[in-house]
């Protein structure tokens, strides 16, 4: 597969037991604007100065779909349809085939594994459909729930950068992860021939 081959205009829906991953619409702000108030989101999310209004959430979900550099999909409950979260392959790097992965669940997605799946779900698409090499990701070491789900997906601690940000008072270290093609191929089975 050539560096350039991958397309990011197109927008899956993935399905997997418990939960679907749709394209956003800017109908979805309404419900994110929920989820992004969640102390928790707020806690291992954004930066603690960030200011989200729902005006730039319309905006930013409603041009998701438009985005050729990037794949954002709103996790869905499949049982009631329910928005719950995001997960995301951005920063697109052709050279090294290879992308950043991030995700934030809601409270209501939490502690039914829809996390998990949802990661799994996009994680495959992207060394299977997209022919990623390398997917990495950054996560709080305070944020133990996301760490685990990221570790049951296959991702690799592959280093720690100590109190890169004051978060709540204390200093917060971030810890940085990646599962590479034939790593996902060996995990889920699949061959990883001329990717």
């Amino acid at each position: 597969m050539s560096n350039d081959s991958v397309d990011f205009s197109v927008k899956p829906v993935l399905t997997g037991d418990r939960t679907v991953l749709r394209p956003f619409t800017e109908a979805d702000a309404e419900v994110i604007a929920e989820i992004v108030e969640d102390p928790e989101v707020i806690r291992f999310t954004f930066d603690p100065t960030s200011e989200i209004t729902l005006e730039r959430l319309r905006s930013w979900y409603g041009s998701r779909s438009a985005q050729t550099d990037r794949l954002d999909l709103a996790v869905t409950d499949r049982v009631t349809g329910e928005l719950v979260g995001e997960v995301v392959l951005n920063e697109w790097d052709p050279a090294a085939r290879s992308c950043n992965f991030r995700t934030l669940l809601g409270p209501r997605g939490r502690g039914r594994g829809l996390g998990t799946e949802a990661t799994r779900l996009i994680v495959a698409y992207g060394f299977e459909q997209l022919g990623l090499h390398r997917i990495e990701l950054a996560a709080w070491a305070h944020n133990h729930r996301a760490l685990r789900v990221y570790e049951k997906v296959g991702f690799v601690v592959e280093g720690t950068r100590r109190e890169v940000q004051l978060r709540d008072g204390e200093w917060a270290d971030e810890v940085l992860m990646a599962i590479l093609d034939h790593e996902w191929a060996a995990k889920a089975g699949v061959s990883a021939t001329a990717r």
